[in-house]
């Protein structure tokens, strides 16, 4: 484990030093200052949901496979090559030989079946070391086991067709057994991996610092150190980077685009991918528990001039819960609600809720939120058209997660949220079934049921003809956009911008930041 960052060895000493005046006008030769848009919640892959958190996460860690570069499906990483038994439930995976974690401690298959069990088993001694909320994504494991130390295997409880894609997600991402062991239910906050950086220090709301794993199996980084700043608010963000007090600023401004665009002293970037920027709904009590009014409120908001005018052109209107990104399972047919607010105003008065109040809750800023702010100000002055009166609570991101999470139930009647995701199964799985109710663990947050939409979720993550899986989830989304439990605002196309000097860096479909190919002329 690496000492604090005062302590850190000699050799990264030189480019390590200067970390001191981040705000200064220049930042350090080869260290990368990368601006993130709020603190992280934990280093912990395995403890946090967030993209903000997954964007470090994924230098620190390695999964037994990775998405290939510019796409979603996956590749050989800590395993070489794995295969499926002949029924759908068994895969056996060879491990990479002469791989340690930063701690020295050696990855074997020992290491990954004690990542599954912590996570699993609820009588695993470290269980108590989470909590793990997207355990979900292996809820289809039955056991694992390690036969010797370079094979593992998975027992799966019946066939599951997003398997491969989850063990890329940061929920798959491999922890050290000794330091788990070690540092409890703080490991989040002393993470080590075997992944192209190695944590150096986390100074709270000011920086976390990674250092290059020159040891690191495919090759060492070109960078000599990463540190992610937590700049809340976007103005300030943008100011840095004019000022040269980071290198790196993701999700920018869609006001202030153009003006990075218009400069030859920064690269800006855009990536399509799987995001959904929606408001959830509370559908188990007060005025969102009628069908009308949630309709209601998806044709009230006029998501085009949202798009257009606070987005800036950066998105695209949504259709339903399915991003388009999943064109193998995107429903192509259905339709956004239109702006109209008549209709809307008819089936408030349908519903015995005209003038209804309402209690929206708003964030600072957070994952793949997109100018929360001002959307949350358009949204309650579209809502107030048709006589809808609605309140907004503001919080900073990890307080606003604190209680949207645990569900909406006597709190509040909807709350902004976006998710990027790596499969069609794991949005509407983990936030639209019942089973994901947030007593249950999920993040179905208002409470949102259909056993209809639960036959279909249920049935299409065991189905392995991919033809046969994607009708499933159209069925799907037609009855969730029907009964509109979310108002589906849009689309983004993720943004990042960099200094000149920056060079490797590209934006990922999977929304996450992979830096070691990245370096800093």
């Amino acid at each position: 484990m690496l000492a604090p960052l005062r302590r850190i060895a000699a050799a990264s000493a030189v480019a390590l030093a200067a970390l001191g005046s981040l705000a200064a006008a220049q930042t350090p030769p080869g260290v990368l200052v990368v601006a993130q848009i709020a603190e992280p919640k934990s280093l912990d892959p395995h403890a946090v949901t967030a993209v903000n958190d997954f964007r470090i996460l994924m230098n620190v860690y390695d999964g037994l496979v990775r998405y290939k570069p510019g796409a979603l499906a996956v590749e050989p990483a800590l395993a070489t090559a794995w295969t499926i038994g002949d029924d759908g439930k068994t895969y056996t995976f060879a491990l990479r030989d002469g791989v340690t974690f930063h701690d020295g401690t050696p990855f074997d298959a020992a290491a990954v079946k004690f990542n599954f069990d912590r996570m699993l088993d609820e009588k695993n001694p470290y269980h108590d070391t989470g909590p793990f909320p997207l355990s979900f994504f292996f809820g289809a494991v039955d056991r694992v086991e390690a036969p010797d130390p370079k094979t593992v295997v998975f027992h799966l409880k019946e066939p599951y067709a997003p398997f491969l894609s989850n063990l890329a997600y940061p929920t798959g991402l491999m922890v050290s057994p000794a330091a788990v062991k070690k540092h409890k239910k703080d490991f989040g906050r002393h993470p080590v991996g075997t992944g192209p950086f190695r944590f150096a220090g986390w100074e709270t709301n000011s920086k976390v610092v990674v250092e290059a794993n020159r040891d690191y199996w495919d090759g060492a980084p070109k960078l000599k150190a990463v540190v992610f700043r937590p700049i809340t608010d976007a103005n300030t963000r943008v100011a840095e980077m004019l000022s040269g007090g980071v290198d790196v600023m993701v999700e920018v401004p869609p006001d202030n685009l153009a003006t990075f665009e218009g400069d030859a002293s920064f690269k800006v970037s855009e990536e399509a991918g799987p995001h959904l920027w929606f408001l959830i709904l509370n559908t188990r009590s007060g005025p969102m528990a009628d069908k009308r009014v949630r309709q209601a409120v998806n044709y009230a908001i006029d998501k085009k001039a949202l798009v257009d005018n606070v987005l800036q052109g950066t998105a695209e209107v949504a259709a339903g819960p399915t991003p388009p990104a999943f064109g193998w399972a995107y429903d192509d047919t259905l339709q956004p609600y239109p702006y109209d607010p008549e209709k809307a105003k008819a089936l408030l008065s349908a519903a015995g809720a005209d003038g209804a109040e309402l209690t929206f809750y708003v964030t600072e800023g957070g994952s793949g939120m997109l100018d929360p702010v001002a959307m949350g100000a358009a949204i309650q002055a579209d809502l107030a058209k048709v006589g809808l009166k609605v309140k907004i609570e503001t919080y900073e991101w990890n307080t606003f997660l604190g209680k949207v999470n645990p569900g909406l139930e006597g709190k509040a009647d909807m709350a902004e949220m976006a998710w990027m995701t790596n499969d069609p199964d794991t949005l509407p799985y983990l936030a639209l079934r019942t089973g994901a109710f947030p007593d249950k663990g999920g993040f179905n947050s208002g409470y949102y049921s259909n056993p209809k939409v639960d036959g279909l979720l249920e049935q299409a993550r065991r189905e392995t003809d991919q033809t046969k899986r994607a009708a499933l989830y159209r069925q799907m989304q037609a009855i969730v956009h029907d009964d509109a439990p979310w108002a589906f605002i849009a689309n983004w196309k993720q943004n990042a911008v960099t200094i000149a000097q920056v060079e490797g860096f590209e934006l990922q479909p999977s929304f996450f930041l992979l830096l070691h190919d990245v370096w800093k002329g």
